[in-house]
């Protein structure tokens, strides 16, 4: 059972995944929220019934499931539905979560919570040890997100607007990963790191 929980953050194209991968090949559970946000409203659950209750049946595809592109459409637009599909699917994502890490075999566990500092970072996550966010240039982030996405510079802009800026992901961190290069600096750069923590929850 894991005691020590990390909470790993970072904008959109950060390398949260890359490193993710890191920390499993050494060995490390890895919760995952956007995994947790589709199993809290999958079929048959009560969060998909919550959301049917609430948005109507209009929300569902045709075979039950939640139709995400309708839901994406129908909160994009409305700021007050946008937080009533938070208030239902977050806290059972953050149950979850917690549920896997605390669950996890080995000294420590990993969540992974791309809007952690959008969610509401430490008052909403009382339960992480520590939070390490992978940090990036905004140039290069933009880059990134332009060639992975094949989306043009306007929307990979538009994109970004709708995050945390990094200076409210980086005033959340404890741990910060700088990923500006290339994937060895990564491997150097999560090892160091694995061995604290390994460290830490012994310690604590």
């Amino acid at each position: 059972m894991s005691g020590f929980i990390i909470g790993l953050t970072g904008g959109v194209a950060s390398g949260k995944s890359e490193v993710a991968r890191r920390f499993e090949a050494l060995g490390v559970v890895v919760a995952d929220a956007d995994l947790a946000a589709r199993e809290a409203v999958a079929i048959g659950s009560e969060g998909l019934a919550e959301v049917v209750s609430v948005f109507g049946a209009d929300m569902l595809d045709a075979n039950g499931a939640l139709d995400r592109a309708a839901m994406r459409q129908h909160v994009f637009a409305d700021e007050a539905a946008r937080k009533r599909l938070e208030a239902i699917v977050h806290p059972r994502v953050r149950t979850m979560l917690r549920t896997a890490c605390e669950n996890a075999l080995g000294p420590y566990a990993v969540a992974a919570i791309p809007l952690l500092a959008e969610g509401g970072g430490r008052r909403a996550y009382p339960w992480l040890d520590r939070i390490l966010a992978i940090d990036v240039p905004r140039e290069l982030q933009l880059a990134r997100l332009v060639r992975r996405d094949g989306i043009d510079d306007a929307l990979a802009e538009k994109m970004l607007a709708t995050q945390a800026t990094r200076g409210q992901r980086l005033a959340i961190a404890d741990d910060v990963i700088v990923n500006e290069g290339s994937l060895d600096a990564l491997d150097a750069q999560v090892a160091a790191l694995d061995a604290r923590y390994r460290e830490l929850a012994q310690a604590g």
